[in-house]
């Protein structure tokens, strides 16, 4: 028999940590970006509030980083059970399948969101 060893609990909470630091750093670039940019370009019919586009550009990256995050603990969950689910019984890799896009669909839920945010303060 195989043996495999699970990471550490440092190594899982090093991953997370970064993680949230690279969205952390994005969101802060993207609100830079926001603001600078929105001095330069051609002034609409109304003028927005630049707090207004740069909470609005923190939400949107938030519920993309917050819905990856979610698919992506739900994905290994579900996908390791999977995993030993079709290891005993192959005729499950269907209902499997289904369970790990069921899962994954928690992403797109968030880019959808993120999607309607930004065209919300467009």
């Amino acid at each position: 028999m195989i043996e495999t060893r699970r990471p550490s609990a440092f190594l899982s909470r090093l991953v997370l940590a970064l993680t949230v630091l690279v969205g952390l750093a994005t969101t802060l670039m993207l609100i830079t970006a926001g603001t600078a940019g929105a001095g330069e370009a051609a002034p609409p019919l109304t003028v927005v509030n630049p707090q207004i586009v740069a909470w609005g550009l923190v939400a949107a990256a938030m519920s993309t980083a917050l819905g990856a995050i979610g698919a992506g603990y739900a994905v290994a969950r579900v996908g390791s059970a999977a995993v030993g689910a079709i290891a005993e019984k192959p005729e499950l890799f269907g209902r499997a399948l289904v369970l790990v896009g069921l899962a994954e669909g928690i992403a797109i839920y968030g880019l959808i969101v993120s999607i309607l945010i930004l065209n919300r303060i467009a």
